[in-house]
């Protein structure tokens, strides 16, 4: 009988947990800030999806690679913390550098770089729980990361409002320069994340590989469920599969360079992402072929058509869920200035007040997730997993449509509420299901890999959402937030069709 991997006590989950607190201050001030310091650049909000979709595809990419080497490293910081540490100190300096982005595409360039930075941080923080904590604690490990999200995002989110209303720095500045406000806000995100994420990689010491191995080991004798794997492809269908992907792709994009007048520029980025899909697969079947299959390229893309079924299930739900944040993300600071300020002078007071406003509905949405993150897990107890996501999606689902309803933006913050338990359900429910269904010696990759379905339907936003905006909805941005919400409450539905694993 192998020996089970041992309980931490709430202060060593809380330390383990503790530099998510950094890592969403740079998430935070990204998502409430970036659009502003493109408008403020000169963008026009028709172009506004497309310079954010740096944002998923650095995550598209970065995620797995960084799980995949984290799987495989073993030095005197450990397995994970070297990419913790890593990832902080260039995200940091991203931070002080991007309110100072002479140009639009500078800014663009260092959003590329701020989140590929953020990501090598956060990616392993999901494995990290995975490795350090027994199935029946994996659950409060992930509700910490979130208590720790939405604490960070409270903070960040509200931080130039802070610095104009609590220490009287300037919210306005001339054409083509961001406030004061704004500035010293990223230059504070900056130092917190570095700090936080420090303090996680001093107090944490990791589990060797040989341990590691050893609890993985015990586990399996415990479990009374396993997971069904589909059979790994073959060159053959690695070859086929990619072949389509890649002609579909190249078909849409002469179709839009056909149409570009009744299309929209943005919908290259869905043709761009077949195509490399495609590309992937072909790449994968030439590897089969030649028998060069020992290598990392090759194991994330048979991982990815070999994910456990509660993977695949979620695979979904995850799509249909993440696509509104990506929407309230590009689209609210534009939606809300314009429909419930009407203001989209970027140099105007009541735009800046609108935009300042912006950063208190992610306040309120983040700071509602510290406070879901401790009622869901009394749901749970009184329904599951399953009914208990159904309902904070659901919650957030609704938000979003009653924005179009409201005309005084104060009243804003009660959808914001709703739309804050979706957000912590999001951030938690999955991966409590998900956990416990991967294999440990693969936990970093397989969360990598959970991450393409959270970063292809913000890929998809970024294509779709300015054809929409432009062409359906004439030009009035605070409609991306309606397509936000429908999209919401599907994912809500298709979560009842997830079986939830079971364990001894």
């Amino acid at each position: 009988m192998h020996k089970t991997k041992p309980e931490l006590n709430f202060w060593n989950i809380w330390n383990m947990c503790f530099g998510f607190l950094g890592i969403q201050f740079g998430f935070a001030l990204q998502n409430a800030n970036v659009s502003r310091i493109f408008e403020t650049l000169g963008a026009d909000y028709n172009n506004l999806a497309i310079l954010w979709v740096a944002a998923p595809i650095t995550g598209l990419i970065v995620q797995p690679i960084i799980g995949y080497l984290s799987d495989n490293t073993w030095n005197r910081l450990g397995r994970r913390r070297p990419y913790f540490l890593w990832g902080a100190i260039a995200a940091s300096l991203a931070l002080f550098i991007m309110p100072n982005s002479p140009t639009l595409w500078i800014a663009a360039g260092m959003l590329w770089i701020m989140d590929a930075s953020i990501n090598v941080s956060m990616e392993p923080f999901r494995a990290f729980v995975g490795d350090m904590l027994p199935k029946k604690q994996r659950g409060m490990g992930y509700a910490m990361q979130t208590f720790f999200i939405g604490v960070g995002a409270v903070v960040a989110s509200a931080l130039p409002w802070m610095m104009t209303n609590w220490f009287d720095v300037s919210n306005t500045a001339e054409a083509g320069v961001l406030p004061d406000s704004v500035k010293y806000a990223f230059y504070a995100g900056g130092t917190i994340f570095f700090l936080a994420v420090g303090w996680t990689v001093y107090s944490t010491r990791e589990y060797s590989p040989e341990q590691l191995k050893a609890f993985e080991e015990a586990e399996k004798e415990q479990e009374t469920q396993t997971n069904s794997t589909p059979i790994a492809r073959t060159g053959s269908q690695y070859l086929k599969g990619g072949s389509i992907f890649t002609v579909i792709g190249v078909v849409i994009a002469i179709a839009i360079t056909m149409n570009m007048e009744l299309l929209d520029k943005n919908l290259f980025i869905m043709a761009g992402m077949f195509v490399a899909f495609g590309l992937c697969q072909l790449l994968a079947g030439f590897m089969a072929s030649n028998n060069k299959t020992e290598n990392g390229f090759y194991e994330v893309i048979g991982d990815l058509f070999t994910m456990p079924t509660a993977m695949r299930q979620l695979a979904v739900v995850q799509f249909f869920s993440w696509f509104p944040f990506f929407a309230m993300w590009i689209y609210m600071t534009s939606g809300v200035t314009s429909h419930h300020f009407n203001a989209t002078d970027t140099t105007s007071l009541a735009y800046n007040e609108g935009a300042d406003w912006v950063g208190i509905l992610y306040a309120v949405y983040n700071g509602t997730t510290v406070f879901a993150a401790m009622l869901i897990p009394i749901l749970v107890r009184k329904t599951n997993l399953r009914v208990t996501h159904l309902i904070n999606l659901s919650l957030g689902g609704l938000g979003y449509l009653s924005f179009i309803l409201i005309d005084d933006p104060d009243l804003l913050v009660i959808p914001m509420i709703g739309v804050g338990f979706a957000w912590a359900s999001v951030l938690s429910v999955p991966y409590a299901i998900l956990s416990n269904s991967l294999p440990a010696a693969k936990m970093g990759v397989y969360m990598g890999i959970f991450n393409f379905f959270i970063v292809i339907p913000q890929i998809l936003a970024a294509s779709i959402l300015g054809f929409i905006v432009t062409k359906i909805f004439e030009g009035q941005p605070i409609y991306a937030l309606i397509v936000g919400g429908v999209s919401m409450l599907v994912a809500g539905l298709l979560t009842l069709r997830v079986k939830e694993p079971t364990y001894q």
